[in-house]
């Protein structure tokens, strides 16, 4: 699967919150200063490239639906960084994020409670 661009990922963003959309109602969710129309309609041409992105034809408007979802696009993503960034070692991750105090002993102990659940 591909990376997205940061404008890319915003707008996948909005669309596995707000599901079927057209760009007008994009755009209409998107945080000032609104991007023109144009811009918004290139991007989603490049997702629909990319095949993250579908649509419907209504006449002559088009309402766009994400065709991957935000969890296969987060694990894939999660699994390049922990590749790239800590030797494919899930470890090495959880090392690093306790040692910035990113996680807490608490949240840590729920963590492992999920993997011993998972496990029986």
């Amino acid at each position: 699967m591909v990376k997205l661009t940061k404008t890319e990922e915003q707008v996948m963003q909005l669309l596995w919150e707000h599901g079927k959309t057209t760009v007008s109602k994009l755009i209409e969710q998107m945080p000032p200063p609104k991007p023109p129309h144009s811009t918004v309609s290139s991007v989603i041409r490049i997702l629909e490239k990319k095949k993250f992105v579908d649509h419907e034809t209504y006449g002559r408007t088009h309402a766009y639906y994400p065709i991957i979802t935000k969890d296969k696009y987060s694990r894939t993503t999660l699994s390049n960084m922990i590749k790239s960034y800590f030797d494919g070692s899930v470890e090495k991750m959880v090392s690093f994020l306790v040692k910035e105090k990113d996680i807490d002993t608490d949240e840590l102990k729920r963590l492992v409670q999920e993997l011993e659940n998972k496990q029986a």
